[in-house]
């Protein structure tokens, strides 16, 4: 009795750490789930996903909408930026020339 006693004392940091593991463990890859959109399972390993309802959807819907049009203004300021970009790194005898054929077209 006193020789099983005694092996459990031992083995009892042993235990306390693997168990401090396997929950840090768990919770670690929960939180990666979540983190980075995955569902959560529960005990049978099916897949949750949160609850869609309608204040969500209608979320979802501004949001894309916002979206499209953030995405829309950076391609006009894309454009807006390559210009820039092409007269800046145009030579100045090109630059100047094209402006006086726009004075000229001008007037």
């Amino acid at each position: 009795m006193t020789d099983k006693l005694l092996f459990l004392q031992q083995m009892a940091p042993f235990i306390a750490v693997m168990t401090a593991l396997c929950v840090g463990g768990w919770a670690l890859t929960t939180w990666l789930r979540v983190r980075h959109g995955y569902p959560l399972e529960n005990s049978w390993g099916k897949a949750i996903y949160p609850r869609k309802d309608e204040e969500t959807q209608e979320r979802i819907k501004l949001l894309t909408q916002e979206n499209a049009q953030l995405r829309a203004e950076l391609g006009a300021i894309k454009d807006r930026l390559a210009n820039v970009e092409r007269i800046v790194t145009d030579s100045a005898h090109s630059l100047a020339h094209e402006i006086e054929g726009l004075r000229g077209i001008a007037n």
